[in-house]
């Protein structure tokens, strides 16, 4: 039996955690406050305050352009990375062959390997085959092997914790396969795929460096055109494009958090 630490024990514990904390988050709260700025430049705390550089994003074609790109290849991609990872996941939680091992560790490799490689192999990959190059299909395919790997790990996870005989009785009762896992596995396990969802949508709005080699002009993601605009003028408008896309990446997690803790205390 493992015995009890009491929390005055533990708390130069808490200190280090929240001294890492406030080192990760305020770095990047900060950004918030400048892009309400009314000046030219970024400064922070703000002279004054002022919605001008969000009003400025929505304003030019550039930006607007670039979010919708962004939207549809991350909307794109969730669905091609989620219904991939699922049927993988799945596939090698009932699959009793012996190179199962080694096929999970090829599924999920691209986590191991620098962003930088993949890129330029896609690169190489859509040059030699022609048509792919600077497409919404090819950001979708292409941040999708970026994407899958999460939503096969999240559902491993899911699967881990689903008992298979429920699907088993379904199918025991005449529901082929399919269906037993349609109407029995997958609606116990909402919210491993509402989580493998929302991690590979993220994951594209936010990817840059495989955009940067397979997209350009009017193609071109939001994330690609922040770097580019980045490196050649900055302006407030960058700070409120990113408190955009902080907002986007970090409200939509806490909700489904929050949701996922109520149905799990209605279910206890």
């Amino acid at each position: 039996m493992e015995s009890y630490i009491p929390h005055r024990q533990r708390l130069w514990l808490y200190i280090l955690v929240g001294l890492v904390i406030f080192y990760l988050v305020v770095p990047t709260l900060i950004v918030v406050p400048v892009s309400f700025t009314s000046t030219t430049a970024l400064l922070f705390p703000p002279p004054s305050w002022s919605t001008r550089w969000y009003e400025a994003f929505f304003q030019q074609e550039k930006w607007t352009g670039s979010l919708w790109v962004s939207i549809r290849v991350g909307f794109g991609t969730m669905v091609l990375a989620t219904v991939t990872g699922i049927a993988a996941a799945y596939a090698l939680h009932v699959s009793a062959i012996r190179m199962r091992g080694l096929i999970n560790w090829t599924l999920i490799s691209p986590l191991a390997v620098p962003s930088i490689l993949i890129a330029v192999g896609i690169f190489f990959v859509y040059a030699k085959i022609g048509g792919l190059l600077n497409t919404i299909t090819g950001l979708i395919l292409a941040h999708t092997v970026v994407a899958m790997p999460f939503v096969i790990l999240t559902m491993a996870a899911g699967f881990k914790t689903y008992d298979m005989t429920q699907e088993m009785v379904a199918r025991s009762l005449g529901a082929d396969r399919f269906k037993a896992f349609m109407t029995v596995t997958l609606p116990q396990l909402k919210f491993s795929v509402a989580t493998s969802m929302l991690l590979a949508f993220l994951i594209s709005f936010d990817e840059v460096i495989i955009s940067l080699m397979v997209s350009s002009g009017p193609v071109s993601t939001l994330s690609r055109v922040t770097f580019s605009t980045l490196r050649d003028d900055v302006d407030p408008t960058l700070a409120a494009v990113s408190t955009l896309m902080l907002v986007v990446t970090s409200v939509p997690p806490l909700l489904l958090h929050i949701a996922a803790n109520r149905a799990r205390r209605k279910n206890a």
